[in-house]
């Protein structure tokens, strides 16, 4: 997935969503963002001691601190009002977003811990490589296969197939923590998402690194 190339598409459909918001502060927007997801993580570590119905709430928060992560910037640059501060607390509320959200899912019992913190670093490298090509003069980095738009969605999708499989459907596993075998392995859909972030997250770092290796000057 590489949802960040449609940017461009999505455009017009972003700023009919931005209308209505165009008065609030781009910063309350991204308070908005992270306490969308921060409420969808502790729901997430709810599903260990309640219900994997959870996950449909879940899945809708996820989407809803996506929408208002896109906004803040959307209306921050639309309306002018785009600073250094601003930027800073953006891509901070971002990175504890995704500890946040990580860890809810690690917590509910549907996600191997050790896959989760695989995917938790790998995750952190690859917006750690996009803000340091930043940081040298190149620009902020959004290219590679993990965007943070891709890892919402994946996860947003995830969520949404847990609380779907968990209905008491004709295809419905009767063993929540393993719904798919594979020889001696049992895995979630969460995990299968998990284990995508660990490969496309390594493949996006090294690839931004790269990039802003070779437009750097020689030392």
């Amino acid at each position: 997935m590489v949802l960040e190339g449609y940017r461009d598409r999505v455009r017009p459909y972003v700023d009919r969503l931005a209308r209505p918001f165009r008065a609030w502060s781009p910063s309350r927007l991204s308070g908005l963002a992270i306490a969308f997801a921060a409420a969808a993580a502790l729901l997430a570590a709810g599903v260990r001691w309640t219900t994997p119905l959870l996950f449909l709430p879940v899945s809708a928060l996820i989407l809803l601190a996506g929408l208002f992560d896109v906004l803040d910037g959307h209306i921050a640059r639309t309306t002018h009002r785009a600073s250094l501060r601003g930027d800073l607390l953006d891509h901070v509320l971002d990175r504890y977003a995704d500890v946040l959200l990580v860890l809810g899912f690690a917590v509910s019992g549907y996600a191997d811990p050790i896959l989760a913190l695989l995917a938790l670093v790998s995750l952190l490298l690859a917006s750690y490589m996009g803000t340091q090509a930043q940081a040298v003069g190149q620009g902020r980095a959004y290219g590679g296969l993990l965007s943070r738009a891709d890892r919402l969605v994946v996860l947003a999708a995830a969520a949404f197939l847990e609380f779907d499989w968990s209905l008491p459907w004709p295809w419905a596993r009767s063993e929540p923590w393993a719904r798919f075998h594979l020889g001696p392995l049992a895995f979630t859909v969460i995990d299968v998402a998990f284990a995508y972030f660990v490969i496309a997250g390594q493949l996006t770092a090294v690839a931004r690194a790269r990039r802003t290796y070779r437009a750097l000057p020689p030392a």
